[in-house]
């Protein structure tokens, strides 16, 4: 089977890098907040991304700069202690009150 490879034009290829730091920018964020077990994806999985685009060697100027502040935005995250489970809010706290009374019997 022959394989011909395509070249991508400059354009082509902006645009890409474009998505990918789009893409980056979203799940980052979500990933980073994750769930009570922490981070979905590390910050090391992140920065590695970042810095395969970096490699391409072909970013723009904007791009620098959004790939720049992705990677503050790492350091940010890793600077901050995480949250220990006594700082959480206490279940009194929650969204709604309970619906019956505490130490009430249940009446059928």
């Amino acid at each position: 089977m022959d394989r011909t490879f395509t070249h991508l034009s400059a354009s082509s290829k902006t645009a890409l890098i474009d998505r990918d730091i789009t893409h980056i920018a979203r799940a980052m964020r979500l990933s980073l907040q994750g769930d009570l077990a922490g981070p979905i994806l590390p910050p090391a999985y992140w920065r590695e991304r970042l810095y395969k685009l970096l490699d391409t060697g072909s970013l723009t100027h904007p791009q620098l700069c959004a790939v720049d502040s992705l990677l503050l935005q790492l350091d940010q995250f890793e600077a901050q202690p995480p949250l220990a489970w006594d700082e959480l809010a206490p279940a009194t706290a929650a969204l709604f009150p309970p619906t019956h009374e505490a130490g009430a019997e249940h009446r059928a």
